[in-house]
């Protein structure tokens, strides 16, 4: 505006006009920006509630408190009307002595009657065309809204998570729903292929038969479901195994999706150990694929046994660990950087494969900053997820808090500690208080700590590309944070770091559906990312068709002498 004024050739007509009345009907005449269900349109967006408004927190917290009947599992299988295995109790990992539910096991016997179910539903279920089948999924999805107290309550009550992470996790399992349904329809539809004229050529893609999703407990809705939306939509008959810590959750999930009108036979759930019933599984010659969620070592155990069988090559799609890490250097914004710190290391109490583990600091701002996150970690209430104002619950059971303690006696003889949490008198669930010490160096971590330890190490400014080699070096490629101001640091990061998500200047978990497709690299994974657009092509087998259209007595293009064209 003051620019304006001395430049002779603006008329002062134009000067005289109230800035603010012209921004507001610049702004008014541009289309207004999509938010809401029309963020990602066409697709609509799963329902998001504001828990910092006190009555919507207060609401669901009425839902998840209020007493209901104990939840019961079982598997369900095609034709079976009662399962044979004994029950087993589900407990409430932040209150041991709150039982959840109880759940029956499959046993041997049904896993073999299941994958012969599959096996033979899964050519009419493939026959029925992606369209019918993305109807389908979207169907299940609107279930899932309408379901989502029920939904929080088996969250937070089973895995011990918090209303915010279980409302998340409920809305994810919806955009998967959605967006595979959506993708399928174009990524998976018949394609015409070029060739001469008097020649057709198309491309069909088809389900590859009986596939396994394996789903892990840090994630029970989401990527449980997310594994059985892709498989299903592609034409592939699921049988899903379940954690055996969260099969309570998986059971309302696979139930909603067969009100919704999934077959019975096309989708089977299959609680159990991995030990047996993944086991069972993963060496019957009759399965085409598996999706697994969980550690590396058993991945490669899947691995090796779907190698080992006397049957045709199986898909595999793997989404491991990672040994996470963040750089910050000196330029970037300390109150930025300790939000994007503590979310990263602790929200989830540290359980999620994208969770922060170690974070790099600039010498020259390593004080200050590292001041700052013990800080905020002093404020963070641990306990009972069913507070709606706890930010760190339980780990899920008592095996992974014996190894986080096991790290924490390691950590102790072994580096400098910066700040430890303290664990509130008189909880009776599996608590680990968040930690924060620092390491010499990345290498000295043999294996990733699943859980609230976050790992500091500091860095001189000229060693930027040394630090660069050891996150790589550790054969990891999932997560990775930088924090700077400098675009040409970004450019340098992102050409050299190997991971298969790069966060800049926020946190690194809370990947988005669609905008955030998921999944890493080297020890980390196999790809293709779940949540992307190439996802679904490792469920599909290809097949093309070609007709010779002049065989049947002549063709009219072909006899006008008409340019080729694919056809």
């Amino acid at each position: 505006f003051v620019h304006q004024i001395a430049d002779e050739a603006t008329p002062i007509d134009a000067l005289l006009v109230d800035p603010f009345e012209q921004a507001r009907n610049e702004a008014a005449a541009e289309p207004p920006l999509p938010t809401g269900a029309k963020l990602f349109s066409p697709r609509r967006n799963s329902a998001g509630r504001d828990l910092a408004e006190p009555r919507t927190l207060a609401a669901l917290a009425a839902a998840v408190n209020a007493p209901v009947e104990r939840e019961r599992a079982t598997p369900l299988i095609a034709g079976l009307a009662r399962p044979g295995g004994s029950a087993r109790t589900v407990v409430n990992p932040a209150r041991l002595g709150g039982v959840v539910g109880e759940v029956i096991d499959a046993t041997d016997a049904e896993v073999d009657t299941a994958v012969a179910a599959a096996v033979a539903a899964q050519a009419a279920w493939d026959a029925r065309g992606v369209q019918a089948r993305a109807e389908l999924l979207e169907r299940a999805a609107d279930a899932f809204e309408r379901e989502h107290d029920a939904l929080v309550r088996l969250l937070v009550r089973e895995a011990g998570k918090t209303y915010l992470d279980s409302h998340l996790e409920v809305r994810e399992s919806v955009d998967f729903l959605r967006y595979y349904a959506l993708s399928a329809r174009t990524s998976l539809a018949r394609r015409k292929l070029p060739g001469p004229v008097g020649e057709s050529n198309e491309l069909d893609l088809h389900g590859r038969g009986a596939f396994v999703c394996i789903s892990p407990w840090n994630f029970p809705l989401a990527i449980f479901t997310g594994q059985i939306a892709a498989a299903l939509v592609a034409g592939n008959a699921v049988l899903a195994k379940p954690a055996e810590q969260t099969p309570l959750i998986a059971h309302r999930a696979v139930t909603l999706m067969h009100a919704a009108g999934v077959p019975r036979d096309a989708l089977q759930l299959l609680p159990g150990p991995g030990e047996t019933v993944g086991r069972r599984l993963t060496s019957d010659p009759r399965i085409a694929g598996v999706a697994f969620t969980g550690s590396t070592e058993t991945a490669r155990a899947i691995n090796r046994a779907l190698a080992a069988r006397d049957a045709p090559l199986a898909a595999l799609v793997a989404e491991t660990g990672g040994q996470n890490a963040m750089i910050v250097d000196s330029t970037a914004l300390p109150e930025q950087v300790t939000d994007a710190v503590i979310s990263s290391a602790f929200r989830s109490c540290g359980q999620r494969c994208s969770a922060l583990r170690v974070l790099y600091v600039q010498h020259e701002i390593a004080d200050a900053v590292l001041a700052m996150i013990a800080g905020a970690m002093r404020e963070l209430r641990i306990g009972d997820p069913r507070d709606p104002a706890i930010d760190v619950g339980p780990v899920i059971d008592d095996a992974a808090l014996e190894a986080l303690r096991a790290h924490h006696d390691w950590l102790r003889a072994n580096a400098k500690r910066l700040y430890e949490c303290e664990l509130p008198a008189g909880l009776d669930g599996h608590y680990f208080a968040p930690i924060a010490y620092e390491i010499e160096s990345m290498r000295q971590l043999v294996r990733e700590n699943f859980g609230p330890i976050l790992h500091v190490v500091r860095f001189d400014k000229r060693a930027l590309d040394s630090v660069i080699d050891e996150i790589n070096g550790s054969g990891y490629g999932l997560t990775m944070g930088l924090h700077t101001r400098l675009d040409a640091r970004v450019d340098h990061v992102r050409a050299r770091a190997r991971v298969g998500n790069l966060y800049v200047n926020r946190n690194i978990i809370g990947a988005v559906v669609e905008s955030q497709p998921f999944g890493g690299e080297g020890l980390s994974g196999t790809g293709p990312k779940a949540g992307g657009p190439h996802y679904l092509l490792r469920f599909v087998t290809e097949r093309t068709v070609t007709i010779n259209t002049a065989a049947a007595g002549g063709n009219v293009e072909l006899a006008a002498g008409l340019p080729a064209r694919g056809g």
